[in-house]
């Protein structure tokens, strides 16, 4: 239990992967800090259900090797990265096509050898394939290398748009973008428009291109409870409603007011605006995740499975035992699905009828073990969207979290990071941090 009048140089709101990679930050630095967080343990959205053995992601957003903050970020260093089979699997008209080769291995070298291989191999023009002709597929293997091989900073000084029509405006052409560009962001982030600002999307693509997707060994909240158990002891606090904040007092509904140096309001970005009335809260993509398990996996192995066609409610899917193996008891089979927008009345009925088509399989006998839904689950990054919001709102006020920088795990990092920073400057700490720890990857 906190004490009342409890001091800190610095109080962290939300316990959050943003939140916590900020602590990790401020405390190798020197600067006391204590986070407090209302909910009975960190994470976040990024939490993971338990149920009879299986780990059941609440959102299940995706990870990439290419990003760079899951090496950058204090804390991280016991984090195991599963990664899926080299590319994608793509439905289209009744078919699976793999998009990827195994040259792919996981480096920016590899990727650039993936994407080439795949548009130079011969193949044979099949009724139904996703990306188009073969000149199709040269141009879309030439902009996935370009993109791996641009500079971050060159793709944020392009033009910004709707990544739609940038997309078009680059080229490619509409059944390209329809069958492979379309699924694979709507994966990335959950925008199946295409209405996403075209620098966001370009980050988001040259990730893929540059990495392998991969989700953390054990689920989601991994990454939130590796950073709150590597910080000093009796550095996070949960269970405590903070009710309102100032640049030094922080006031909670179960142990009164706190003193600080500083605040830093590190929650999603409905909860900061009520605590900060002023601060933008932006639009959000609603996610639904459906877990199933079967005995008798589908034959897709550690494939990330889209859908091409958009001929149902899933977006994405995958036998994610296959990836990870500690999410499911031995001999069964976990298969989680994803649904972005507003789920139909029937969700999971609708979702079984689709998956059986996706996998060419009955699922008649498969069994549901939860049904999850997020309705703020991702903010919306439509242009023109600053992907350096401000953090220091005034000295000794800051915020951060995926709605201050990109939507994502990657963009929640870095939004820390940059917090931390500011705020060590406005301290006079020092802010030359090289803790850097390797974050391991598994096949």
């Amino acid at each position: 239990m906190l004490q009342p009048a409890y001091e800190a140089d610095v109080v962290v709101v939300g316990a959050g992967v943003a939140g916590l990679s900020a602590a990790q930050r401020l405390t190798r630095a020197g600067v006391s800090t204590a986070v407090l967080e209302a909910a009975p343990c960190p994470g976040g959205r990024m939490s993971t259900e338990k149920v009879d053995g299986f780990r059941l992601d609440r959102i299940g957003q995706l990870l990439s090797t290419a990003y760079p903050e899951l090496q950058l970020t204090p804390g991280l260093g016991g984090l195991v990265l599963r990664r899926f089979d080299p590319g994608v699997l793509l439905h289209s008209d009744g078919r699976r096509h793999r998009l990827g080769t195994p040259a792919h291995r996981g480096s920016a070298r590899g990727a650039l050898h993936a994407v080439r291989a795949f548009a130079s191999a011969p193949r044979p023009q099949q009724p139904g394939k996703p990306v188009g002709t073969a000149v199709d597929q040269a141009r879309l293997g030439t902009a996935l290398a370009r993109l791996a091989a641009t500079p971050v900073e060159r793709l944020l000084a392009r033009p910004e748009l709707p990544a739609g029509q940038a997309l078009a405006a680059r080229g490619l052409p509409a059944r390209t973008i329809d069958g492979f560009v379309r699924p694979l962001l709507a994966t990335l982030l959950c925008d199946p428009e295409l209405a996403t600002s075209s620098r966001c999307a370009d980050l988001a693509l040259r990730a893929f291109a540059a990495g392998r997707l991969c989700v953390p060994e054990g689920g989601a909240e991994m990454l939130p409870e590796l950073l709150a158990r590597t910080l000093p002891p009796g550095t996070v606090h949960t269970g405590v409603q903070v009710t309102s904040v100032a640049t030094n007092t922080v006031t909670t509904a179960e142990h009164g007011e706190f003193r600080c140096r500083a605040l830093l309001l590190a929650t999603d970005a409905r909860t900061a605006a009520t605590l900060l009335p002023g601060l933008r809260v932006p639009d959000f993509h609603p996610v639904t995740v459906v877990h199933h398990t079967t005995d008798v996996p589908p034959p897709t192995g550690a494939s990330l499975l889209l859908d091409a066609d958009r001929g149902g409610p899933v977006a994405h899917t995958a036998v994610v035992s296959d990836v990870d193996p500690s999410r499911a008891p031995q001999g069964r089979a976990l298969i989680s699905s994803t649904v972005l927008g507003t789920p139909p009345p029937d969700v999971d009925t609708a979702v079984r009828m689709h998956l059986s088509r996706l996998y060419g399989t009955s699922t008649a006998r498969w069994e549901t073990l939860a049904v999850h839904h997020t309705p703020e689950a991702v903010p919306a990054m439509r242009p023109p969207h600053d992907l350096h919001r401000a953090v220091r709102l005034l000295a000794g006020l800051y915020v951060c979290g995926d709605h201050r920088d990109t939507s994502t795990v990657q963009g929640a990092l870095h939004s820390g990071a940059r917090a931390s920073e500011a705020i060590l400057r406005d301290l006079g700490a020092a802010t030359s941090l090289d803790s850097a720890e390797a974050v391991p990857t598994a096949a």
